[in-house]
């Protein structure tokens, strides 16, 4: 049996046609401190309620400094805070950046996978990784390589959340003839965020798609110009979506010029409405924004909301980008 199609998530976030806008959550957290949960409940409704088309978590295992600040990320299981938010939102896809799969046993994932997507009627994407923080890694018993347990846990997971009888006729075979759940209705997407340690090869090959950070243009270009090349070698030449996280903290002047900050920018939404357009023309299907700065959270997702979301939406920049390369 051929692989049902993807769920509503993928039409809405990744295979719209056109590049769509994500947020990443908690939007309002303060640093060392957990989330405000009024306050995080009603932005995903207002960014639900403004068209964005996908709000994403972190999973952070252990509170472990991190980065130049070494602000040390207190955040509540992803699987359960998108559950919250699931409940918040109607159309919003809700997605994982990136559960980190050398910690967690593909079975649980598979089952917290298979219900946040039922709970959330077919609106979840599974975004995983091999983690970036090495101290996490004895502390959960992981004495093997990262990069191989990723492997090993990456084949067991797409068996148990495949919608394909005989793959998942494989998996029962390991596990005593016993599924963690159902079969999908539909197909979860399934991405790699960041290398997780693997080749670009091996991430065609295997995922539904690839999710990796802000780089100075030009080195976008050639990374979106390797994956697709890998495409070609490993996946037969299918399209699979490129995913871009983007810092970013939005002026309140709308004529202020981009600045470049760590893994993004600072910028006035002119400046970004022609950055996303160029991100458009390299390929980027989605963009995954993590507001930054002193301006209220609030403000920013409102004017995202309201002068930048409908001109994606309305695919103006999809056509202004094919217009250039013409």
């Amino acid at each position: 049996m051929t692989d049902f199609a993807f769920n509503r998530a993928w039409d809405h976030v990744l295979g719209a046609g056109h590049l769509t806008l994500g947020l990443m959550t908690p939007l309002a957290r303060e640093p060392g401190a957990p989330a405000d949960l009024a306050r995080e409940t009603a932005l995903a409704a207002r960014a639900d309620a403004l068209g964005f088309a996908a709000l994403w978590t972190r999973d952070v295992p252990l509170i472990v400094p991190q980065g130049s600040t070494r602000e040390a990320a207190v955040l509540d299981d992803p699987f359960i805070w998108l559950a919250l938010l699931a409940g918040a939102t109607r159309t919003a896809a809700l997605g994982t950046a990136a559960a980190v799969l050398p910690l967690r046993h593909p079975l649980h994932v598979a089952k917290a996978a298979w219900s946040l997507d039922r709970l959330s009627g077919g609106r979840f994407i599974l975004g995983v990784g091999s983690g970036d923080r090495p101290e996490e890694l004895a502390p959960f018993g992981v004495d093997t390589a990262p990069e191989l347990l990723f492997r090993e846990r990456w084949h067991t997971l797409a068996a148990a959340l495949s919608t394909d009888e005989q793959v998942r006729a494989g998996l029962l075979a390991s596990t005593g003839g016993y599924a963690p759940t159902p079969a999908p209705a539909a197909r979860i997407p399934l991405l790699v965020v960041g290398t997780a340690r693997q080749s670009l090869q091996w991430i065609a090959a295997h995922a539904d798609g690839w999710a990796t950070y802000h780089r100075e243009e030009a080195r976008q270009q050639g990374r979106i110009a390797l994956w697709e090349r890998a495409l070609a070698e490993r996946a037969g030449g299918v399209p699979k979506p490129f995913v871009q996280s983007l810092q970013l903290e939005l002026l309140a002047d709308p004529d202020a010029p981009a600045q470049p900050l760590e893994l993004g920018l600072r910028a006035g939404r002119i400046a970004l409405l022609g950055y996303l357009e160029r991100m458009a023309g390299l390929g980027v299907a989605h963009m995954l924004v993590n507001l930054q700065g002193p301006r209220p959270v609030e403000d920013q997702v409102e004017e995202l909301g309201r002068e930048i979301v409908p001109v994606l939406r309305s695919g103006a920049l999809a056509q202004d980008a094919e217009d250039a390369r013409r």
